[in-house]
């Protein structure tokens, strides 16, 4: 093979929308796309092939996610859709106290004190125990098969396996027992199409698909965490596995121009997207999408929103503010009321008057799965089991440590979750899933891919090749530099605080299949990262 660079670009590609009648999967991972169409094709369903695929992208892209994850997922399926929130609890032994006592103001993103009891796993085997049709090892053999016998890693995970690197050695140096375990196994950056085997994850995912996820939470591999959480200095005990179940729960939904638009409920943020879009109803779509106004009014409503979701999401137990009063059509037309032609900053208001990968997957029979599952920030924690290469996330990092927060640091309690799947539906019918992974871009990148969709009528590809805008916070707004400069000069007019930033990899990366009437299934897939769609 003659040598080149993996990460260059020197020209610009199109890709083409996709079409298949009998199914289709779409991965940031091309293998675990394969792997998808793969079970379909055997006579599974999407259901079938999105927990095969959930099973295989920890080891694929460990930088986004790991069996030490939390998933959720909206399952079309009987002519209804179902909502699975596998996000875990915080140990009983955590809490804000127990973080200060520590040293901390806040939550940090790595050791111990963000590490939650991980609730994907759980997840997967549920899914395949409702919906499912086929034996979690056959689904799942195909992982540990690449895990034992290497892959060759792909370009953006490269690139941030290598950032995670650089995050995780000041940590090694300060405390390597616990960090230790994670460098060894992946302290070295591989180089795009470099294999990397692990064999660990092989025995595991096994394990965890004879024993029907049993092990992790009530044997043998639950009692690795825990030992290994005793001897580190961690706060997981037995009890908060063995305690753990998803929980099967109604997606929520607003309506946007004839369409509706599902999201999962708190402790989600997929509210903050149907906030943003009940804002935008009330404007009329702009004649063409690089207007700069259809720019601005986007990104103030995405601010309002947030500002609302950030203040008053959180565990749906101990939440004080109703769902139903944030997404109420006279909240919407107040906020609105808020958006005119500069930049503002945002407040929370008053309802009451409240890394990551994304997949999805559909066949032939009209059964579709919008799925996420994430370790939060990187490889997580930075914590790895050692002999089981399980990776445990950082959700806690979003714990608030204000106690007049309904998301204050308690144990047993669900943080607030920035992964939050999608589905689309007209009258009544599936129109499909779709998502855009990548923390707090997500409900953004959901804004953007359906006002791409609906008011510009850009086919699944055009809707997530279109350049993005970010808020990070206060006015400042990152665009990509595909976005036209008599754009970002009328935004900066207008008071927003423009950045460009480098790389798009923190822009979001999606996934999009629609259905039509006749079945046929349409898939766009993300630009920005290693995108895959596989047919059958």
């Amino acid at each position: 093979m003659p040598l080149f660079d993996a990460h260059s670009h020197r020209y610009p590609s199109v890709r083409n929308v996709v079409y298949a009648k009998n199914g289709m999967a779409c991965s940031t991972q091309p293998l675990a796309s394969s792997i998808g169409a793969r079970v379909m094709r055997a006579g599974g369903n999407a259901i079938d092939a999105a927990v095969a695929m959930a099973g295989v992208m920890p080891l694929l892209e460990p930088t986004g996610n790991g069996l030490g994850s939390d998933a959720f997922f909206l399952v079309w399926t009987g002519g209804k859709l179902y909502g699975l929130n596998a996000s875990g609890f915080s140990p009983a032994a955590l809490s804000a106290q127990e973080v200060k006592r520590k040293g901390y103001d806040a939550v940090p993103a790595d050791g111990w004190l963000p590490v939650m009891v991980p609730g994907a796993a759980a997840g997967w085997c549920e899914l395949a125990r409702r919906f499912g049709t086929m034996p979690l090892s056959a689904l799942w053999e195909p992982a540990a098969e690449y895990a034992e016998q290497g892959f060759p890693v792909s370009p953006a995970v490269c690139l941030q396996w290598r950032r995670s690197l650089t995050r995780f050695k000041p940590a090694y140096g300060r405390d390597p027992d616990t960090f230790g375990p994670w460098m060894a196994l992946f302290g070295r950056v591989p180089e795009p199409g470099q294999l990397f085997a692990n064999p660990d994850y092989a025995r595991t995912i096994r394990e965890l698909a004879e024993s029907a996820g049993e092990s992790f939470y009530r044997g043998r591999i639950m009692k690795e965490i825990v030992r290994f959480s005793d001897e580190t200095g961690g706060y997981l005990a037995e009890e908060d596995f063995t305690s753990y179940r998803p929980v099967w729960t109604e997606p929520i939904h607003a309506s946007y121009r004839g369409y509706d638009v599902w999201e999962m409920p708190p402790n989600g943020h997929g509210i903050t997207a149907l906030m943003a879009l009940q804002i935008l109803e009330g404007f009329a779509a702009g004649a063409e999408k690089e207007d700069p106004l259809v720019y601005h009014r986007c990104i103030e409503a995405i601010k309002l929103a947030f500002a609302d979701t950030k203040k008053y999401v959180a565990d749906p137990a101990h939440m004080k503010t109703k769902v139903e009063d944030m997404l109420s059509p006279r909240y919407a037309a107040g906020r609105r009321a808020l958006i005119g032609e500069e930049a503002i900053l945002p407040e929370a208001g008053d309802p009451s008057c409240g890394d990551t990968v994304y997949f999805c997957c559909a066949d032939g029979n009209g059964n579709m799965v919008s799925c996420i599952q994430s370790n939060y920030q990187g490889f997580g924690s930075g914590i790895c089991i050692p002999g089981t290469g399980i990776t445990l996330q950082d959700r806690g990092a979003n714990f608030s440590m204000d106690p007049a927060s309904d998301n204050y640091l308690r144990g047993g309690k669900r943080a607030y979750h920035t992964i939050i799947p999608g589905f689309l539906t007209k009258d009544g019918r599936p129109v499909g899933p779709f998502g855009v992974m990548g923390g707090f871009m997500q409900p953004q990148g959901h804004v953007q891919v359906l006002v791409n969709t609906i008011d510009y009528g850009m086919n699944p590809q055009e809707a997530l090749d279109a350049p993005r805008f970010q808020w990070t916070g206060g006015k400042e707004i990152w665009l990509e530099k595909e976005v036209p400069e008599a754009v970002k000069a009328d935004l900066a007019a207008r008071g927003h605080e423009i950045r460009v930033p480098l790389t798009n990899l923190g822009m979001g990366r999606g996934q999009i299949i629609w259905r039509n009437d006749e079945g046929v299934l349409c898939g766009g897939t993300e630009p920005r990262s290693d995108g895959s769609i596989a047919v059958c």
